[in-house]
């Protein structure tokens, strides 16, 4: 589902870009053509002027005359309300010959014509269309192709770890059984999880979740995916402040958004610390907030591989602001250093009636 994303994103500015370059091209072209059809037609007209005054038979024309000074000889002007040329009479230095033609009628010749160009260029417009979407297409399909390679080589990666993880996840547990004191084997079966718990965040990730909503409650879900936390985890105080809040959103995704935000609060959380989890009905939002150690540079949090500390691998937020994106939830993160972090999750962003707040509690 993201690489289609991906493809018509790419799609839509490969063919904004092409199709707006030509645009403008064809659009020059037809108005230097407009300019020397402007020019034509007053060739034209001028032509017809003079054969005029000549033969005097010219029904489209006005023949006047006027003061030798009016104007110069043989050159069509404009006027405000005519068009006309000049031209001198036998026998006569006083007086010339003015022949007009309307300027009503010289708009309506000029109305033609940018009609008539009108409809060529859109006929153009429609072949250009058709050719960018064309080159477009064409363009992508190394992309298409890229893309579809490498989500096939992860998900055929991905599926390939389960087999060593089982084994090690096995093993471990066997040997923490032997000897339940050990540091060693309780630090291996944690890198474990954190394995696990990755492997599920990228499957989702790598799954697509936009359209695979359903209706959920997200005071039972957080409360559901804190709860494990809250009994291996007896020296953190776990907090519940939920108001009933239905949202129409992935499960799925909000489960590993969940399970990353309440992972995090609990990894850099300090001994006799809380993790709260609260939901706000009347604006649609779930926040988790820990007392731990907090973060030195919000605005980068969400950045891949970005951390402030040796533990993790700096993708799991990453992921976690994916998914967001993917599925229209707003976050945003706020912290101060050695106080703790309040992750905020908005569930009114992913469109109207998706968050139901009739239930609220006062």
């Amino acid at each position: 589902m993201r690489s289609r994303r991906v493809e018509r994103e790419a799609l839509l500015k490969s063919f904004s870009l092409f199709f707006t370059s030509l645009t403008l091209l064809v659009a020059v072209l037809f108005y230097t053509l407009y300019m020397k059809e402007r020019t034509n037609l007053d060739a034209r007209l001028f032509s017809e002027m003079r054969l005029c005054s000549f033969n005097l038979k010219c029904p489209r024309f006005t023949i006047d005359f006027v003061g030798a000074k009016e104007g110069e000889l043989y050159l069509l002007e404009r006027g405000a309300k005519e068009v006309y040329a000049l031209f001198p009479l036998p026998g006569s230095r006083k007086y010339v010959m003015k022949i007009a033609y309307g300027k009503e009628r010289y708009r309506e010749d000029l109305n033609r014509i940018r009609k008539e160009l009108w409809l060529r260029f859109a006929v153009v417009e429609m072949v250009v269309a058709l050719l960018s979407l064309l080159f477009s297409l064409f363009a992508l399909h190394p992309l298409r192709q890229a893309l579809k390679l490498t989500e096939e080589f992860a998900k055929d990666i991905l599926h390939d770890f389960n087999t060593p993880l089982s084994v090690i996840r096995l093993n471990t547990r066997m040997l923490a059984k032997e000897c339940p004191d050990s540091k060693k084997a309780k630090r291996i079966e944690e890198a474990v999880e954190t394995l696990m718990r990755l492997q599920e965040n990228l499957r989702g990730y790598l799954g697509g979740h936009a359209l695979q909503k359903e209706r959920v409650a997200l005071e039972l879900l957080a409360k559901e995916r804190a709860e494990p936390l809250e009994k291996a985890h007896p020296e953190l105080r776990f907090e519940y402040r939920l108001e009933p809040l239905e949202v129409t959103v992935s499960r799925e995704a909000v489960t590993r958004i969940l399970d990353n935000l309440l992972s995090n609060a609990v990894k850099y959380n300090r001994k006799g610390g809380y993790v709260r989890l609260v939901t706000d009905a009347a604006s649609g939002r779930l926040w988790v907030e820990d007392s731990g150690i907090g973060i030195q540079n919000p605005a980068k949090v969400f950045e891949r591989f970005y951390k402030e500390h040796d533990r993790g691998l700096g993708i799991g937020l990453h992921i976690v602001k994916k998914l967001c994106d993917e599925t229209g939830i707003g976050i945003s993160v706020e912290s101060v250093p050695g106080e703790g972090s309040r992750f905020v999750l908005d569930f009114s962003k992913i469109g109207p009636d998706a968050a139901n707040t009739s239930l609220t509690l006062h």
